[in-house]
């Protein structure tokens, strides 16, 4: 019952087609299907069912902490503790051996210390600015956000994957040049 709340949990990033703004469920969904779509561009030997995993909880203290809009210095500041604690109350209602996993696998992947953990973080980070750059900006205009903000995301997709970091700078340029993304 918990994990329904995910569906009311609104981002700020529209769908691409731009009907409507999505909700941390489906953002979640669509990263796990990115995970298994995009493997290949996972360093070697990377644990892909592990990468899905932790795709499918990271977003689960949004229940609580709600959407952190990562172009707000502010709310980012604050974050970290609202989070850590929705991790556990959320993960707290669990049997103690399912919470563990969970919050393990959620702790990896905040940590960004395992591979597996910096692709899943490079995958949140790229999905927004695919998004983005497929629907002439998409919320980039609305929240007068910069090619240079976006490029520092871009910096922890290269930490996760060279290849997805190398395309996501590809988007971000081809943002700036058709007049979506401010430089």
């Amino acid at each position: 019952m918990e994990i329904d709340k995910l569906k009311r949990v609104i981002r700020r990033n529209s769908l691409i087609d731009g009907s409507r703004r999505e909700n941390d469920a489906e953002h979640s969904w669509h990263l796990a299907m990115m995970a298994m779509t995009l493997a290949e561009h996972a360093p070697p030997g990377t644990d892909m069912s592990k990468v899905v995993a932790m795709l499918l909880v990271h977003d689960l203290v949004e229940i609580d902490a709600g959407d952190t809009f990562i172009y707000d210095p502010v709310a980012v500041e604050a974050q970290a503790a609202l989070e850590r604690a929705a991790a556990d109350r959320i993960f707290g209602l669990l049997p103690d051996d399912q919470g563990a996993r969970l919050r393990t696998l959620w702790d990896e992947f905040e940590e960004r210390r395992t591979p597996e953990a910096r692709f899943a973080r490079a995958l949140d980070r790229l999905a927004p600015i695919i998004a983005n750059h497929h629907n002439e900006g998409g919320t980039w205009p609305l929240y007068k956000v910069t090619a240079t903000q976006v490029m520092e995301k871009v910096r922890l997709i290269e930490e996760g994957s060279p290849t997805l970091g190398e395309y996501a700078a590809e988007l971000v340029a081809g943002s700036v040049a058709r007049g979506h993304l401010a430089p």
